[in-house]
């Protein structure tokens, strides 16, 4: 029974690490959603040259 909070420790800070990280990848995914709506003329630009 000693080796139990090391185990329980270690599913949590997985846990702490893995949510951390998801939510930061979550805020850039919306900063950048964000930019790309605020600068609509880049994105047309840059479809123009394409054609």
């Amino acid at each position: 029974m000693t080796h139990l909070p090391y185990i329980i420790a270690a599913y949590g800070l997985t846990l702490v690490v893995a949510v951390t990280l998801s939510l930061n990848a979550a805020i850039r995914l919306r900063r950048a959603r964000l930019a790309t709506i605020e600068r609509p003329g880049r994105n047309a630009n840059a479809a123009g040259r394409r054609a």
